[in-house]
Order: structure tokens, then sequence, then C-alpha cells
């Protein structure tokens, strides 16, 4: 995500100003700070991958190749450096630094991760209509104890990582 504060709105500018790890913040917090971040972006981009894709490539490798895409959808030939939360991408083209607890430290990668759980949290809630029962709606994919009674219930959705490796999926035998 590229952010032009200088273009912003008092408003924005107040709202961007509780800006931090979103990963402290709740749903509700995300969701209201989710127009202001978007305003303020010169642009995003989003990179989805299926849970047929992690499963054959694993998560780390996924979540590192599709990092690297959304970035080189996104920087400019003159950007000298972007920043990326917590790892280098090997074999990303576009020039940039890992930042450790980035989302903790860097308002632009905070940013990109509402945005990331806004867009994940909004998937799920659709998804629920499409997979009725498991109550992606309530728990948008975190392993609660309700997530955990559904799958214990009914196995696994569609949508269920086959290669997920939580003491949930271990304790309900679903390897």
């Amino acid at each position: 995500m590229l952010i032009d504060y200088g273009r912003l709105s008092r408003a924005d500018r107040r709202a961007l100003s509780g800006l931090h790890d979103s990963k402290q913040m709740d749903p509700e917090r995300r969701q209201e700070i989710y127009p202001a971040v978007l305003r303020a972006a010169q642009r995003v981009s989003v990179v989805v991958r299926s849970a047929a894709g992690i499963d054959r490539r694993g998560l780390h490798v996924t979540n590192l190749e599709a990092l690297a895409t959304a970035l080189e959808r996104l920087a400019p030939a003159a950007e000298a450096s972007c920043l990326v939360d917590g790892f280098s991408l090997p074999r990303c083209t576009v020039p940039h630094r890992a930042v450790p607890r980035g989302d903790a430290t860097s308002a632009a990668i905070a940013a990109a991760s509402v945005v990331a759980k806004v867009t994940r949290d909004r998937y799920m809630r659709a998804a629920a209509a499409r997979h009725p029962g498991w109550g992606f709606e309530e728990h948008v994919g975190y392993s609660t104890p309700e997530h955990r009674a559904a799958i214990a219930a009914r196995g696994i959705s569609p949508l269920h990582r086959r290669s997920f490796q939580s003491v949930a999926y271990t304790q309900l035998n679903l390897a």
C-alpha cells in the first residue's frame, strides 16, 4: 500500500492517528478506520490465495509469494525501497526492507494489515452464505471453540486447509 497523507481531510487524519497493530484493534475499529485507509492510499493491491493452493505449496511460501505479487503490482520504478512486514521476499523484483513487527512500528504496514483483515473478514462473512453451518460469519476463520465444534459436527469445508496442523485439527482427528 502506498500512502499519501498530504491529501487527507482532518477527519481522516484524526481517524488514522489511531492506526496501530491491526491484531490489537477489534473488528469494529478496523472497519471504522478502513475507509480512511483507502482514502489515504495512492494504490492498494489485495492478493488472495486458495486453501488448495496453500495446501500444495505451504502457508509460508504462499504468503511470501502473495506479498511479493502485491508489492510488484504497487511499487513504482522510482520507489527507493518498500517496507514489508516481517520477512524479506527472496524472489521479489521490487527493492524492499523487511521490518520485524512491522504492523506495530510502521503506519503503512499497519494500514495494509487493516485492509487485509477487513478484506478477509468480509470474504468470510460472504462465504458463510455459501458454506452454512461452520459459523464463518462469526469467527471469520479463527480457531474458536465454536469453530472447532462446527468442524467436529460437520467435518471440514472446502475453505479449510487440509494441511493445517493446528492443535484443534489434531484433536479432531482430521488428518
